[in-house]
């Protein structure tokens, strides 16, 4: 694919496509995942760019931490059919559920409690009141 064929993204661009601020765009590329050429004072976002910042907004509404997308996005290598990139994904969304399982657990626990709190205060005060 010749660099005249290569579709580019503004900034503002990828703000309207992904329903982001440009301080978004801004901030990943500041903790270096996202990497624009400029012209003057314009960035310029490849395809590349573009891919990159759908997962990370993906791994973002996933649970990942920036550093996992980061090490993911890193294992890109489209020459190995991302094996090892999809691997490490697997397992971040296979402990990821582990997590959400785990925590769902203590949160009908925390129901029960509740539930078992709130009928002995209404027992309480329906004995206090027969009273």
């Amino acid at each position: 694919m010749s660099a005249e064929s290569q579709t580019t993204y503004t900034i503002s661009d990828l703000a309207r496509e992904f329903d982001i601020t440009t301080r978004t765009i801004r901030f990943y590329e500041e903790a270096g995942l996202l990497d624009p050429r400029r012209e003057g004072q314009q960035r310029i976002y490849s395809d590349a760019d573009r891919v990159k910042l759908k997962l990370i907004l993906r791994g973002k509404r996933l649970g990942f931490s920036l550093a996992e997308s980061r090490d993911i996005i890193e294992m890109y290598d489209p020459e190995s059919g991302n094996e090892r990139q999809l691997n490490a994904l697997l397992k971040k969304i296979r402990d990821r559920r582990e997590q959400l399982n785990d925590q769902m657990r203590e949160l009908q626990l925390m129901q029960m409690e509740l539930e078992e709190a709130e009928q002995r205060c209404l027992d309480t005060m329906n004995r206090n009141q027969q009273q």
